[in-house]
């Protein structure tokens, strides 16, 4: 599994959406556009709950476009709880379009 770390990204819902798809997006379909990628992980920093929706878009919406690749999206800071998910999404072959909140 590939993976995607996006570090800061602002704090409103719609200048977030906006920022990462200006500044990530690409390289997220670039990232899958390789032969050696069958899945990606877009690891996110934790959000208010008014961008639930843009993150879930953006899971449902990728996954569906790189399919038979598999892209789930997860927000967490570091540590354990977003390793693990990590770890789920990676040996979960059924899992994408996903997005997954970790919390410690």
């Amino acid at each position: 599994m590939r993976r995607i770390d996006v570090g800061l990204l602002p704090d409103n819902a719609l200048d977030a959406s906006t920022a990462f798809m200006a500044f990530h997006l690409e390289a997220a379909r670039a990232t899958l556009a390789e032969a050696d990628c069958s899945a990606l992980a877009i690891v996110l920093p934790p959000a208010a709950h008014d961008h639930r929706d843009w993150r879930m878009a953006l899971a449902r919406d990728l996954a569906r476009e790189a399919a038979p690749k598999r892209v789930n999206v997860i927000a967490g800071l570091p540590g354990e709880a977003r390793e693990a998910t990590l770890r789920f999404v990676s040996d979960a072959p059924g899992v994408t379009g996903q997005y997954l909140l970790c919390h410690e």
